[in-house]
Order: C-alpha cells, then structure tokens, then sequence
C-alpha cells in the first residue's frame, strides 16, 4: 500500500464538516477508528501487534524481546479541528518507511517497531502526551486516575467504554528498556525548512514550555446600572493581562498565548465575577522563560490591584528544555547527508512544540525528523505539507531506519 492509498484511507476520519478540522479526541469514535485503521496496517504486513498497558499501540517486526529495538510513529489524536498531518503524518510514514525497506531487501539485524502513542494532544483531558508520560513514569497513577474530560467523565472511564481495561496504566520500564532508538518523523510546525528550501530536517531540541492557569475573581453585577467607578471587573485585568504576555514576549524573543478562557456568569449583561485565563508560553532556554512568565505574573498582580481584583496564579504543567540525544541526532545528520554535496548539511531545527519523542527522551535515545510546512501552520486546517515532501520525509525515515537497524 502506498503512502497515498494509506493517507487517503485515513483522511476522512474524524473529519468535521463545518471546519474541515479533525475531532479525534481520545477514545472516542474518531479515535477509535483511527485505531482500528492502525491496527489494520499492521495485520496486513504480517506484523506483531499489539496494546500496552496504557493504550499505546505497537506493531513490530522482529521479536521486541531481544532488546535493542529501533521504534518509529507518532500519534494518530488531534487538537480540536486540528490539521491533518500533525501526528497521523509520522504513523502513515511509519508504515510507508517499512514497505521501503522490504521494497529495498534490506534485512533488519535489529527488531523494528512502529507506535501509535495515545492522547498526546490532550484535547479530551487537558494534559499532552498522557500515553508516552504513563509509560516513561512522568505521569502517577493517581494523577492520570483524577483525570477527567469536560463532561465529567475520568480517563479511566472513558478507557474502560472504549474496550481498554484501566487497571495497569502506570510505568512500563521493561518496555522502554527494549527499545535502542526511538525516532519521530513530524510535519514541521513553523516555516524554518520553508524558509531554507529543505524538504527535511532533524530536531535539535524542544524549547522548555508550560501552561499558568490565572484566575481573576471580582464582583458579578448588573452591566446596565452599575457605575464605572463602583466595579470591580475582572476582564479588564484580564484582557490588559493578554497584551502584557505579547509586550513580554516580543521583549525575550519567545512566544506566550492566552488561547483559553472561561467568564462567570458569562451573561452578555453582566460583569463578570470570574476570569480565568490560560497563559501558554515557550523559549529557547529557561531564562527567557523565567522572563516571560514573571513579566506576565507581575503585570497581572498590577492591573488586577488597580481594578479591585484579586488574583491566583497556578503552574498547571511544565517541560524543562529537552536536549535529543546527540549520538542519535549526529548519526540521522550521518546517514541523510551521505549523499549530499559535502558543503550542504542536513539543517538542525529547535521547536517550540512538545511530543512523545520529548517524553520519552529521559528514558531512552530519541530524535526528530520533521517534514516542510509551506504555510507554517499547525492545529489548523490550514496546516499542510506537499505530497512530494510527504515521500521525501518516507524515504529519509527509510533511510535512517536502514542506518540504524539494518547493518
């Protein structure tokens, strides 16, 4: 099957009409079917598969028990209206990698894994990576078990009505220890290799980023009859928080969003009593994230006391920079740059974005191979990467799998 056939297949799964975005929030029907869609490539190449302990997907060829492994994929769940290529574009690879390999003769000397992690976008629970965080240990059981999605339902509820017995989520070190080299191939979620006329590149690092949950409390009243002067309005403290997080980031060359909010009562004629904001912000290194936030935090705390407000502060989650294994990340530039004019090198990107390869990267060897973007968008039906580019990223993830397990 070819990458086309396999993307086509995949496509119209968890699809919205409306916005053309994807819906595949964790285990729920989208997911579900993108699972099976999974689970399909692997039975028809003769593959092992199989469902760990935490919902993760894996496929393999080779017996995983040897050690050594050499794991590629990605994630096949979506951001609300999210792309299509952010996560499915490294499975659907994956797979097409493999039939490159088989097509070529080469002969694996190490086992060859392809993995579907699970809820790495966190869209259902509000916590990424949750399958990749289970299995490295990042995430307690007890944590994941207090979990719950905006209708009230836990993960493990929502694990339990999909088919998947929650009672061994938690760590699996024994997996992890099996495997020699984890690589992720993902559409690039900028415009860096678009910029440089590269289709692919190689991650260099994960920018350290987090997520602060600033909840401004004031008074409910009436928008009609209350004075100016008597309230005590919590957006306005809010919405002059929104500019100082882009004043502050502008000034440390990083990035800071509030791209969630909730209002109580949330009446159009009634000043609010409640704003609560989510600030998400990343940089190149901790300084200038220490900056960002603590300009954020202290503007808040000044606009919230001139408007009568008070005001809380809460880190909600929070990954340190990650730096991918250099040993593995010189050996991708190796292989991809064998054949290219010695003056041209294979370009080493930093990413502001997380993923499973980041998680995974305290436990065992990881790297990232990323794929052009020409609009530089992601989370968005916008997002895009040209078929030609979708097979030039196949054939280097081909390359490196050949490399590193086929010696």
């Amino acid at each position: 099957m070819t990458f086309h056939s396999m993307w086509a297949e995949l496509l119209p799964i968890g699809r919205s009409s409306a916005s053309g975005g994807y819906r595949r929030f964790a285990w729920t029907g989208a997911d579900l079917d993108c699972r099976a869609w999974f689970k399909e490539q692997a039975e028809t190449r003769g593959l092992t598969y199989e469902t760990d302990r935490n919902g993760n997907q894996w496929a393999w060829l080779g017996d995983p028990a040897r050690g050594d492994a050499v794991v590629t994929g990605s994630h096949l769940d979506s951001v609300p209206d999210g792309g299509a290529f952010d996560g499915p574009l490294g499975v659907v690879s994956s797979f097409a990698a493999l039939d490159e390999l088989r097509g070529r003769g080469a002969e694996p000397t190490r086992p060859l894994g392809i993995v579907n992690f699970g809820d790495e976008e966190g869209a259902r629970f509000g916590l990424a990576c949750v399958g990749s965080r289970l299995t490295a240990g990042q995430l307690t059981v007890a944590d994941a078990r207090r979990l719950t999605d905006g209708d009230g339902t836990t993960l493990p509820r929502a694990m339990e009505a999909a088919g998947h017995d929650p009672e061994a989520i938690g760590p699996d070190p024994e997996r992890l220890a099996r495997i020699g080299a984890f690589v992720e191939l993902h559409v690039e979620q900028g415009r860096a290799l678009d910029l440089s006329g590269d289709r692919v590149g190689i991650a260099g690092a994960i920018w350290p980023h987090g997520r602060w949950r600033f909840d401004f409390a004031g008074e409910a009243n009436h928008a009609g009859t209350t004075r100016l002067a008597d309230r005590r309005d919590p957006m306005l403290a809010y919405a002059e928080t929104v500019l100082a997080a882009r004043r502050e980031a502008e000034l440390a060359g990083a990035v800071a969003t509030f791209g969630k909010i909730t209002v109580e009562p949330n009446g159009v004629n009634a000043i609010p009593s409640l704003v609560r904001g989510w600030l998400d912000s990343r940089a190149a290194d901790q300084d200038r994230l220490d900056a960002v936030v603590t300009g954020v935090r202290e503007a808040a705390e000044e606009y919230a006391a001139a408007h009568g407000v008070d005001l809380a502060v809460a880190r909600e989650s929070f990954t340190p920079v990650v730096e991918f294994d250099h040993a593995l990340r010189d050996e991708l530039a190796r292989i991809l740059g064998k054949d290219r004019d010695p003056q041209l090198t294979v370009p080493v990107l930093g990413t502001g974005a997380g993923h499973d390869a980041g998680i995974l990267s305290g436990s065992i060897p990881t790297a990232m191979l990323f794929v052009r973007n020409p609009t530089g968008v992601s989370h968005s039906p916008a997002e895009f990467a040209a078929e030609d580019d979708c097979v030039a990223g196949v054939l280097a993830l081909a390359d490196v799998l050949e490399g590193l397990a086929c010696r």
